[in-house]
């Protein structure tokens, strides 16, 4: 396997469609072992229902399926306005399944028997570039909160917030916490959160929960 670092597939959640059973399983207990969610399912029906109702990142699906297709079942959700990247399996070599991978962009195509260190490999390419744009973001987002906030005493705490921000940017703790990992005093803290609201920054949204407020930062 290349040196690649594959801690980052562990915030990332997959779909796995593949109606092999063994197979299915197989793949789904490695897969485990890596990232965050793996959705491993059977049939499209069942593929559909996931993307309906949890976060997907990366689909991998098998080309042929019982009396299905994973062409079809792309060129069903890149209709449907969902683009999320894929890696197509299949035991064929078939041109026109190469073909209709290029016309929808497929990330990868794997020959079976999968690989799992090529599977890995390929998820980690994938994924690499979403986990640097967030970084990137990140850095923008502490820049600009910085800029925000006259006082420079608070840098650590601002970024303290935006380490700690969850996938829909919540950030959940107790004035408590944050004096506890660091030494500053109660009403300093209080003022730097007031300020943060003022600016439409952090909002409040439930008892120790805020949201961050990445396009307020878009017109600082």
């Amino acid at each position: 396997m290349n040196n690649n670092d594959l801690n980052i597939l562990h915030e990332f959640n997959i779909l796995y469609l593949e109606d092999d059973e063994n197979l299915l399983k197989h793949t789904k207990d490695i897969l485990e072992d890596f990232v965050n969610n793996i959705y491993a399912v059977k049939t499209i029906s069942e593929a559909l229902d996931i993307l309906l109702n949890k976060k997907v990142d990366v689909i991998i699906s098998d080309i042929l399926l019982k009396d299905e297709n994973g062409i079809d079942f792309l060129k069903h959700i890149k209709n449907k306005n969902i683009n999320i990247p894929t890696i197509l399996t299949t035991a064929h070599t078939d041109t026109q399944y190469l073909l209709d991978a290029i016309r929808l962009k497929v990330e990868n195509y794997i020959i079976k028997p999968i690989n799992i260190k090529e599977l890995l490999n390929s998820l980690h390419d994938i994924l690499l570039p979403i986990v640097q744009k967030k970084e990137i973001q990140k850095n923008n987002n502490l820049i600009k909160t910085i800029s925000a906030i006259t006082d420079g005493k608070q840098v650590a705490i601002i970024k303290y917030i935006l380490n700690n921000l969850d996938n829909e940017n919540l950030f959940t703790a107790s004035y408590t916490d944050i004096m506890d990992s660091f030494s500053i005093s109660k009403p300093t803290l209080i003022k730097l959160f007031k300020e943060l609201a003022e600016k439409n920054i952090l909002v409040k949204v439930q008892h120790k929960t805020y949201r961050f407020n990445e396009k307020t930062l878009e017109n600082l």
